[in-house]
């Protein structure tokens, strides 16, 4: 049997993942991975604790396993080295070592596309001025945390998702003024109003300035300029998101499909002959509605690595759908979610009831009771569940993972509602929260 080459192009989660499941999986593979930047498997969702004293140990503190564990492994590593073209019939890349300034046509068998997300940069006046950071990569966290140390005071968080908020927070912990600025009239847009109002109201407990409702309009240096006026800025911190870095893929004709993102079917294989793709830059399933999504989360990029190297390797396995499942702590609160909300199920088309549950973490006697609130989206009528909201003190996030796991196993309000769930004081009140908030849907479907 010819020895068969896999090129994966991006060395982080996806990607690494893929190649390590193709060697294990076919020994004698040759297995080249091209990554532009200096690290490889490593944690981007732990940059803001990084940034905010809670890790320690510099940036490499976030790395899983470095560039040589990886060639130990038989993985022929290549780091600073760019893809700058994908030649699809000749089935080659063309590859530029920065250390040394050459191109080569590099052949394969197969091709993985795991190039990963970049932070949205919206078209605005100054915004590739120097002080205006993203939050992707450990290049970005170094910049970053150079910068705290330094001394740098006033923050500004362009955008209220997950990250910027929690860069926010971290920065609050160095010591730094932030100011979070958002167009809408909520931080973290996936929730519903009520429940981002609860997370502005805890930011602003912090000492953190949250502006809604309000425009970005530009950038000169050391100021940011919105539609409710000038924010003095010595560093400004991208929070709005991120979008697939897909250029190359589209620059080769392989086939986008939502938000830019490769289109995959669930074999993590594109619709050109021999590429593959996994990660950020590619897109998903969604498990309720069982359309094509776009979700950045780490999550997935390792699951689907897996999947894409399996296959790769000959396997025939497949990636399930995604719920969108997410869990976040900010200040005093923690934030759970997964599958859709009652907004999104009727923009579907779905005819759907929302419930809500104030309750608390643990029995209500208990000394270190929190208070939590779980919002329950199901289907009138057929009473499948939809998806699930949690939002409260210490002990409320993880709770999404029962519901989690009961939307992957397509469960109705009722079934959630019979489940055998523990219960101690410590941990929960008699009626587990989750429970109690299917039984309440159950009247409504």
């Amino acid at each position: 049997m010819t020895r068969q080459r896999v090129v994966v192009v991006g060395g982080d989660a996806a990607g690494m993942t893929a190649a390590s499941r193709v060697r294990g999986t076919d020994p004698e593979a040759e297995v080249v991975v091209l990554e532009l930047g200096r690290f490889t498997s490593y944690s981007a969702c732990g940059i803001p604790y990084l940034i905010g004293g809670v890790v320690s140990g510099g940036v490499e503190a976030l790395v899983a396993r470095s560039p040589d564990e990886h060639r130990r492994r038989g993985i022929d590593v290549r780091m600073a080295t760019e893809a700058m073209e994908v030649d699809t019939a000749a089935g080659e890349v063309v590859v530029l070592d920065h250390h040394t300034g050459r191109t080569e046509r590099l052949g394969y068998d197969h091709l993985l596309l795991a190039t990963g997300g970049e932070p949205i940069r919206p078209p605005l006046p100054g915004i590739d001025l120097p002080f205006i950071h993203g939050v992707q990569s450990l290049g970005d966290a170094e910049a970053l945390l150079a910068l705290a140390e330094e001394g740098c005071r006033r923050i500004v968080v362009v955008g209220g998702g997950y990250i910027g908020l929690e860069m926010a927070e971290a920065y609050i912990e160095r010591g730094c003024s932030a100011t979070i600025v958002e167009r809408l009239a909520q931080p973290l847009a996936l929730l519903d109003e009520d429940f981002g109002g609860r997370l502005a109201d805890a930011l602003r407990g912090r000492g953190i300035d949250v502006r809604t409702n309000t425009d970005v309009q530009g950038f000169e240096p050391g100021l940011v300029h919105t539609s409710g006026g000038d924010i003095t800025a010595d560093l400004v911190v991208l929070g709005i998101g991120v979008r697939p870095r897909a250029q190359l893929a589209a620059a080769a004709g392989i086939e986008l499909g939502v938000a830019g993102a490769v289109h995959v079917d669930d074999r993590q294989a594109t619709t050109t002959e021999r590429v593959w793709s996994a990660g950020d830059c590619a897109e998903s399933t969604h498990l309720v509605t069982g359309k094509q999504v776009h979700i950045a989360l780490g999550t997935y990029a390792n699951k689907h690595g897996r999947v894409a190297g399996i296959n790769i390797a000959g396997g025939d396995v497949r990636s399930p759908p995604v719920a969108g499942t997410a869990i976040t702590k900010l200040c005093s609160l923690e934030i759970g979610l997964t599958g859709i909300r009652q907004s999104q199920a009727v923009a579907e088309g779905l005819d759907a009831i929302a419930v809500t549950v104030d309750t608390s973490t643990t029995a209500g006697y208990m000394p270190d009771a929190s208070s939590m609130t779980v919002r329950m989206t199901a289907e009138r009528g057929t009473g499948r569940l939809l998806g699930a909201q949690i939002i409260g003190g210490e002990g409320s996030a993880k709770r999404v993972d029962t519901v989690a796991t009961a939307l992957a196993a397509r469960m109705t309000v009722t079934e959630v509602a019979d489940l055998d769930l523990a219960y101690a004081p410590p941990f929960s009140s008699v009626w587990d929260p989750v429970a109690v908030a299917a039984r309440e849907a159950m009247k409504e479907v």
